[in-house]
């Protein structure tokens, strides 16, 4: 009789599991909040937005926490100046903390942005998964400025060839870590491994504390020649800065070797874009100081003349970057712009 039991009761749980009134959802390994800014006005609401591991929109399905205090819906403000946590679970996976702040409007804050070094190469069969987790994370954040530092050979005769290569080895020096594919996050934080699976490692660096200090650019292209007008605004005093700033070419297409399943897995992908790519650095590739007077409300400014790189394949398609270095190398805040573009401090 006992045994009969316990068979009627497997039984049950097999038929309430095939039943079409139970789900079974799909599991989980991350999720990622975001909030629409970091730093509001008091009175001013903040908009929070959850995405789990495979992009999909789950803010309805999740729960959001201020200090600890579940709130309704995805949307906070306060009334009291300060900074708060926010975090969200779905599911029971929690995601990382986003610090946001309300001030009273005294503060001097700035849009954060997040810059990608891309260590890349044709010839390189793994370097598509680097390229593929920019897209993911581009896909839940504009707030990503990516470059692709093509290694490690111009040789034509090599294995190794690129032909978009372009010696970054004083940086690479730096960051000291051989091979190829690395990503780097602000140029001195490693992008984990595998990188698709740790999007939430890059998103999150959009987000959190201010960096206090923000980028304006503009540039002309004319008669073989660039200009580039790049200004920075600091939120607070600082010292030992310096500025890197890149000359990007987008819309190359040359094949890509992939060993990956990522871009249909095939091996050789023929016409790849490949974007982003740097074709000139025309600071010292670990920056220039920044001289003068870098304290709060101040602005440094610096005009950049120089001829379009012979590299370069089609000026239409050019891209600036501009970022800002402390002493320990870590890019502070970042901006892109194309030609003819007219930039203004993005204050918040």
């Amino acid at each position: 009789m006992k045994k009969n039991l316990i068979l009627l009761f497997i039984a049950s749980l097999f038929f309430a599991a095939c039943s079409p009134d139970y789900e079974i959802l799909k599991s989980q390994t991350s999720i990622v909040l975001t909030a629409d800014t970091s730093v509001k006005i008091i009175g001013q609401p903040i908009t929070f937005t959850v995405i789990d591991g495979e992009g999909n929109d789950v803010t309805s399905e999740a729960t959001i926490t201020i200090d600890g205090t579940t709130i309704t819906g995805n949307t906070f403000t306060s009334s009291t100046v300060g900074y708060f946590e926010a975090k969200a679970d779905y599911y029971g996976i929690e995601s990382q903390i986003v610090m946001i702040n309300f001030h009273d409007g005294t503060e001097i804050n700035f849009v954060k942005r997040l810059l990608i070094e891309d260590y890349t190469g044709t010839w390189c069969g793994y370097c598509p998964r680097v390229a593929y987790a920019i897209e993911q994370v581009k896909a839940q954040t504009d707030k990503v400025v990516a470059v692709g530092i093509h290694r490690p050979t111009s040789d034509v005769s090599s294995g190794n060839y690129d032909p978009y290569n372009y010696d970054t080895s004083e940086l690479e020096a730096v960051i000291n870590t051989p091979g190829y594919p690395k990503g780097f996050l602000n140029r001195m934080t490693q992008w984990i491994y595998p990188e698709p699976t740790n999007v939430p490692q890059a998103v999150a660096l959009t987000q959190g504390l201010n960096p206090k200090l923000g980028l304006a650019m503009s540039s002309t292209v004319e008669n073989g020649n660039i200009s580039i007008d790049v200004n920075v605004k600091f939120g607070k005093d600082f010292n030992n800065l310096r500025l890197v700033v890149y000359i990007l070419e987008n819309g190359l297409i040359y094949e890509q070797h992939n060993y990956t399943s990522y871009y249909g897995g095939v091996d050789v992908i023929e016409h790849f874009e490949h974007n982003h790519v740097l074709r000139q650095c025309i600071t010292p590739l670990l920056g220039e100081a920044i001289t003068g007077n870098t304290t709060i409300a101040n602005v440094y400014a610096k005009t950049f003349n120089v001829p379009i790189p012979a590299s370069v394949a089609n000026s239409a398609n050019l891209e600036f970057v501009a970022f800002v270095v402390d002493s320990n190398n870590n890019a502070i805040n970042v901006r892109s712009t194309h030609p003819g573009e007219i930039q203004e401090f993005e204050q918040l």
